[in-house]
């Protein structure tokens, strides 16, 4: 036993060699659209149109949904203030555009001594995004860099 449903006709409920006749009789097919329902749901359509609608629905789908992109923007301890202001700058840019920021400190050599420094300049640079976006996880140091990620504001 099957639901039967299709265009221009009522639901009915009716056995699966009637519903395969019914189709065969219209020269279309019959197309299991909810097997998990009880009774299963079938809808007489041509196959091919059923399979073209439902890979345009799918690439609709794919066109909408957002992609979210990470930028990254580098910095040292000693980052003066106008290449502060200059990737503050870019960093907004990318927060409006709705991507999110990985800022991170990259100490060389000996440099590693100042950790305070650089946590310093990113904790700077989140306050100065404040507006645009908000910290998604505060300063860590994995190695020789020391990452934060800024996402987006909605």
């Amino acid at each position: 036993m099957v639901r039967v449903v299709g265009d221009g006709m009522e639901p009915v409920i009716m056995n699966t060699k009637e519903a395969l006749r019914r189709a065969y009789d219209e020269g279309l097919d019959l197309v299991m659209i909810s097997p998990t329902a009880n009774p299963p749901v079938c809808k007489i359509i041509e196959y091919q149109k059923f399979l073209y609608e439902q890979k345009k629905r799918e690439k609709e789908r794919k066109a909408n949904s957002t992609k979210i992109v990470i930028k990254e923007i580098r910095l040292s301890p000693q980052t003066d203030d106008h290449d502060f202001e200059f990737k503050l700058n870019h960093a907004i840019r990318f927060l409006k555009e709705g991507n999110k920021v990985k800022v991170d400190v990259f100490f060389r050599g000996r440099s590693i001594v100042y950790k305070e420094q650089g946590e310093q300049q990113l904790l700077k640079f989140a306050e100065a995004l404040l507006e645009y976006g908000k910290p998604e996880q505060m300063p860590r140091l994995e190695g020789k860099r020391m990452l934060m990620v800024i996402a987006p504001k909605k």
